[in-house]
């Protein structure tokens, strides 16, 4: 229900209420498609989360009777049932859907839906047979013996070694995507913040900004004016976007001025830095030991121990560590420049961006599970056929991996940390007021420092 309020919010509305009812009805199943896929996607991300908690609260309550529903096998199945249909979802689900849309129907048939659902069958066995054939040279090319199996060894040797090849791919997303999004995430946060300003009046700032709106607006009037203007209506927009920033900023409280940001920004730092921190430390037990591998485990025993070292605590702060991971993981997605085009928009998204925006949502959190215990956030073992993944035995892939994205989020998060204290300082001593053609990374030290002395006193 909730993934569907979630499609129903973003999709475009004259796309279902076309005269056309054909259409319509169309785009209704490949809606509903959809919004199976978002559900399948929302419970893999949740599929680790719960399986720590579960964990913990079997160790809690160890002989309660109202728990006994709560086991192993129930957890492994559940594993199972999300790595089916993540798959299904994947495979047959969202390229059927896209084919349905796409569809009319044969040339010379009878028009109507199921011209289209036979037409979109047939690409889609068309591409199952071309992913197929992809799978059967790979497989020649890097293991020999694998691709002298014939068809009938189709579900036991071709399906595992496509599911694991997607698996990477979503692994190497996140690792492209999770770095850059804990450094957006600072950003993000504080637009939604009102930010604290050291030295600044916000009356005399609200004042100077609604002059300024006032002077433009009287040029805009003037048509010579008009033309001597550059871009005149974009300055106009800009001056009431301050406006209205300066008019938040002095309706905010004192505690919403002053510390709900730092504490934002301090929480975020706190996140970033446990997770470079883990998945240091995670590299060292690469090193030493060789159990530190991600593997699978075909019975969990729920209730015995703690995943965590600290117990409830440390296995609270590997959930929650796992949920940001994710949520920074779709920041950094969306705001690539590859993918800043997907991003929905409220009453606009049509269906062809549905269907690529949950494709890509199901791909990062179907690989968020081998991507939190690769990296070491969490010591439960992979379940069912999570495990089976052939590149997670590799010590090489899995140590890189590692290094990679500590270093690349260490790059990150010192990248964001210093553009921001430096721009923080700039606007606090007045020195954004500069004129263009001085370059403010050339203002020494010094004046800067004089420039705040003279301000406080």
């Amino acid at each position: 229900m909730v993934s569907y309020l979630i499609l129903t919010h973003f999709k475009k509305t004259a796309e279902f209420v076309t005269d056309d009812a054909e259409d319509a009805t169309v785009n209704k199943i490949a809606l509903w498609l959809c919004t199976f896929t978002l559900s399948v996607a929302v419970c893999a991300v949740l599929l680790l989360p719960i399986s720590i908690l579960s964990n913990e609260v079997l160790l809690t309550f160890p002989h309660s009777y109202y728990m006994q529903w709560l086991n192993g096998s129930l957890i492994h199945g559940l594993w199972n049932l999300v790595f089916l249909f993540s798959n299904l979802s994947l495979v047959f689900l969202m390229p059927f859907a896209y084919f349905f849309t796409e569809s009319e129907g044969f040339a010379g048939s009878k028009k109507g839906v199921m011209a289209r659902v036979y037409e979109a069958v047939v690409l889609l066995l068309l591409l199952a047979l071309l992913v197929l054939g992809i799978v059967w040279v790979a497989s020649a090319l890097l293991h020999d013996n694998i691709a002298r199996k014939s068809l009938y060894d189709l579900w036991e040797y071709y399906l595992p070694y496509l599911y694991s090849g997607i698996s990477l791919f979503g692994v190497l997303l996140l690792l492209l995507c999770t770095p850059f999004g804990l450094s957006r995430m600072f950003s993000v946060t504080g637009s939604l913040l009102v930010k604290p300003r050291l030295l600044e009046d916000v009356e005399d700032t609200l004042s100077c900004t609604t002059f300024e709106e006032d002077s433009l607006s009287r040029k805009l009037k003037c048509k010579a004016s008009f033309v001597a203007l550059k871009s005149p209506f974009v300055a106009f927009l800009f001056f009431d976007f301050l406006l209205v920033l300066a008019e938040m900023r002095r309706k905010a409280s004192p505690w919403q001025r002053n510390l709900a940001y730092p504490l934002a920004m301090l929480v975020l730092l706190g996140l970033t830095v446990m997770c470079v921190l883990m998945v240091c430390f995670n590299v060292l037990e690469l090193l030493l030991d060789e159990t530190a591998l991600p593997r699978g485990m075909e019975d969990p025993h729920l209730g015995m121990a703690s995943f965590s070292m600290f117990g409830s605590l440390g296995a609270a702060v590997q959930v929650v560590l796992i949920l940001y991971l994710m949520v920074s993981s779709v920041v950094g997605f969306y705001s690539s420049p590859p993918f800043t085009g997907l991003l929905p928009r409220a009453q606009d998204t049509n269906l062809t961006e549905i269907i690529a925006n949950c494709v890509s949502l199901l791909i990062l959190s179907s690989a968020l599970p081998v991507f939190s215990r690769t990296l070491g956030i969490t010591r439960f073992d992979l379940l069912g056929d999570f495990g089976r993944y052939n590149w997670l035995e590799n010590f090489y892939i899995v140590f890189l991996y590692n290094m990679l994205f500590a270093g690349l989020t260490s790059a990150s998060l010192i990248k964001t940390v210093t553009w921001a204290v430096q721009r923080e300082l700039i606007r606090a001593f007045g020195l954004h007021r500069l004129p263009l053609t001085v370059s403010r990374s050339t203002v020494p030290f010094r004046l800067l420092l004089a420039s705040g002395l003279s301000k406080i006193q």
